[in-house]
This record gives structure tokens, sequence and C-alpha cells, in this order.
């Protein structure tokens, strides 16, 4: 299918002309519904060429409420910096992780599972917070941000040894798909 007939799909991120950045959350048989940070819900003909289209989400045929919702809270998450709650999982909870030196003159370092894994979650939401400053950014070539990518890419792909910490699979990072 071309660019212009292209259907977008619930999640969809644009930016109008006129009512700046937005994301689909729902289709009409001629319009998108479109929620646009500043102007709220607005319908937004699918013939219209006049937005910037910053990521394509594949439109299926029938999409759940709640999927749409997942789409849209994940989007909005993202454009606003909100962080969201990730659980630690349960075998995890109230455990200790014991930093124990070669040399046994010294003391080990006991931490709470639970503030590591706070702050693996704090890294993983500001390269997020990163990630997506790199991709709107109007300064940069798209040579550029591509390059960085590829970095935020290996940085998560270093992390996923801590994926063993959370609850969801969801949750967890990935980095280069090979």
């Amino acid at each position: 299918m071309s660019e212009e007939k292209r259907i977008l799909g619930i999640g969809s991120r644009v930016n109008h002309s006129a009512y700046g950045d937005g994301v689909v959350i729902g289709i009409d048989v001629a319009a998108y519904k479109v929620c646009f940070m500043t102007y709220g819900i607005k319908h937004v003909g699918k013939e219209y060429q006049g937005w910037e289209i910053i990521e394509a989400i594949e439109a299926v045929t029938e999409v759940s409420y709640t999927e749409a919702e997942k789409g849209l809270a994940k989007v909005l998450k993202t454009w606003l910096g909100i962080t969201e709650v990730v659980e630690l999982g349960d075998k995890w909870s109230g455990g200790t992780m014991i930093l124990q030196p070669a040399d046994e003159s010294l003391k080990s370092k006991e931490i709470p599972i639970e503030t590591f894994f706070h702050k693996i979650v704090m890294v993983r939401d500001r390269i997020r917070v990163m990630e997506q400053r790199i991709n709107s950014s109007k300064l940069m070539s798209d040579e550029d941000k591509v390059n960085l990518q590829q970095y935020i890419t290996r940085i998560y792909g270093s992390l996923t040894t801590f994926n063993v910490l959370f609850k969801y699979k969801e949750d967890q990072f990935s980095g280069e798909k090979k």
C-alpha cells in the first residue's frame, strides 16, 4: 500500500500543522479520531495529507477497547515523561542483593532488591525520555538520529541482564533483534 493510502492504526503518533502533537485513538469510516495534546479530541479525514506521521502503527481490523487504551496510555506516558509502576518479580520481594568483594578482609555491601530495582527502572525511564527527545529533535539530521538510536538499542541490550527482576515480560529490556 502506498504511503498516501496507508491507514493509520490506533496509537499512531502524528503532528498536525494546526493542532500539534496527537495520537490516533479511533478510526471511523471517513476520519481518524485523534487526541491532540493541546486541543483535545478532533476528527481528521483519512485523506488529510497536511500532517507529519511520527510513528505509524499498523491498522488492524478489530481492536478491543483495552488494546486501544493500552496503546494510547503508552504513547501519552512516553510523550509526557510519565513514569509507570513497574512491578518487581514476586520471588525477589523483600530480598537483599549482596555485593561480596574478592578480598575477604573487606566488608560486603547489602542493598534491598527493591531499591536496586527502582534504580534500574529509573535508568530505563530516563533512556526512554532521551530516545523520544532525540527522535523528535528538529535540530538533528536523520542520520544522527539513527546513529544515536543504535547506541540506545545497545544500552537496552546491555540492561537485559536485569530482566530476571521484572514481574512482567512486557516491562523487560530488549536489545537488538537478531
